[in-house]
């Protein structure tokens, strides 16, 4: 009986020593990338801009693939699966913070480590050049003339778009008819053929499209003029209801399981957080209308339960979730 404890005490004490031979050693091979929505959005092109540098940086190849589906749940129920051992990245948007109140999955940030949240973006209004729409405004008259006959292009509940919807619904009679594409890019693809006649969007995926007039900016969700798009109204110079929501808009991070080795945690966050202060990358960023924030760790995780608590009981009190915030531990703001 001694000697099989004491075999197995000396077994524990081996994996020990392997498993912290394997994080000193991290990353001994490549590492995979998962990006939570389909290529050409937002969240894509972000991560195809960073991952390059973080590849400097960590002297690894990272595999990028597109999961999309399920309002980024299909992707972070694969990652969620995957091993807690750093190999699996996880890029991500801010739709899983609201995946418990949408009944979508039970998995949010929470489960997940922040490597880093790399900038805040800002959305915008864009709609099909063939349309008479200006303004917002003018959208919203048209809308309610005919209620339900406008497609706005959209990725599903809990994405920008949805989101962007139901805060208009909150401030006047906004009737109309979403149709989910599988991530931004897809969805300005079929704004561009002219499948659906709006759509709001991270600027990071609609700004080639503007700057080459594929499209037309009706507004900017935000308080503010931007310097990227001079001339473009904020939302609030028609809807002033919407001052309260704002600044509000998506966010793009690199994720992996919060149980993951604290030494390839600790790895991980040093080399994104090099790459997302570099020149090229914050140029490309800035460019695009996003707020840089290069955050990571328990700094990070203030922002993504500040972000999820204002905007879950936002959409909450507009009628808009299927379970109360209150349900999850989700604080009220």
């Amino acid at each position: 009986m001694k000697s099989k404890l004491l075999g197995a005490v000396a077994a524990l004490a081996l994996l020990a020593a392997g498993t912290a031979g394997q994080a000193a050693d991290y990353p001994a091979k490549d590492l995979q990338g998962i990006i939570m929505w389909g290529a050409g959005g937002a969240t894509d092109t972000v991560a195809r801009a960073v991952t390059p540098l973080v590849e400097e940086a960590l002297g690894k190849q990272i595999v990028l693939v597109n999961k999309a589906g399920g309002s980024g749940a299909i992707s972070t129920a694969f990652v969620a699966g995957r091993p807690s051992d750093g190999y699996t990245l996880l890029y991500g948007a801010e739709n899983p913070q609201l995946h418990k109140v949408l009944e979508l999955a039970q998995t949010d940030y929470a489960d997940f480590y922040p490597v880093n949240v790399l900038a805040r973006g800002v959305a915008v209004i864009v709609a099909n050049n063939d349309r008479p729409w200006k303004t917002v405004k003018d959208l919203v008259d048209e809308a309610q003339k005919n209620p339900g006959k406008i497609k706005m292009g959209s990725t599903g509940p809990g994405g920008l778009p949805h989101v962007v919807g139901a805060l208009m619904k909150t401030v006047t009679d906004f009737n109309v008819t979403s149709v989910p594409f599988d991530g931004e890019g897809p969805g300005i693809t079929a704004l561009l053929g002219g499948h659906v006649d709006f759509m709001p969007a991270g600027l990071s995926a609609a700004a080639e499209h503007i700057k080459a007039g594929r499209v037309k900016v009706l507004a900017v969700v935000n308080n503010d003029e931007l310097a990227a798009l001079p001339g473009v109204p904020p939302i609030s110079k028609d809807f002033s209801g919407f001052a309260k929501y704002l600044p509000w808009g998506p966010f793009y991070g690199v994720f992996v399981k919060r149980d993951t080795p604290d030494d390839a945690k600790a790895k991980l966050v040093d080399a994104v957080k090099k790459a997302a202060a570099t020149s090229k990358f914050v140029e490309m960023m800035e460019g695009r209308g996003n707020i840089m924030m290069n955050l990571a760790g328990d700094e990070a995780d203030v922002f993504l339960k500040k972000w999820q608590s204002t905007t879950a009981w936002v959409l909450h009190d507009a009628g808009a979730t299927k379970a109360s915030p209150e349900k999850f531990g989700i604080a009220k703001p």
